[in-house]
């Protein structure tokens, strides 16, 4: 769509909402194109999936640290319903 610079001024609101939404205005001065009011693109999501890798490392024994831990879940779980707080 074309549309004069001046009519423009007293619209802007409205030609806005119609370029987010898709359309392309064209400003004219004296009947001639100057400028054409677009909407943005969209900002491109980032993936989650990996993107923390290379920021840190996690420690050989890992895994071990969840030992005694994992230990505590299987006795609630599985045992006798009672844990050692200490």
């Amino acid at each position: 769509m074309q549309i004069a610079i001046a009519e423009a001024k007293a619209n802007l609101a409205e030609l806005i909402r119609r370029a987010e939404a898709g359309e392309e205005i064209e400003l004219t001065r004296y009947g001639r194109p100057v400028a054409r009011l677009v909407g943005a693109a969209p900002k491109k999501k980032q993936n989650l999936i990996g993107c923390m890798k290379g920021e840190f490392e996690l420690p050989d024994n890992f895994l071990e640290t969840f030992k005694e831990a994992d230990a505590e879940i299987e006795a609630l779980f599985y045992g006798d319903g009672t844990v050692d707080p200490n």
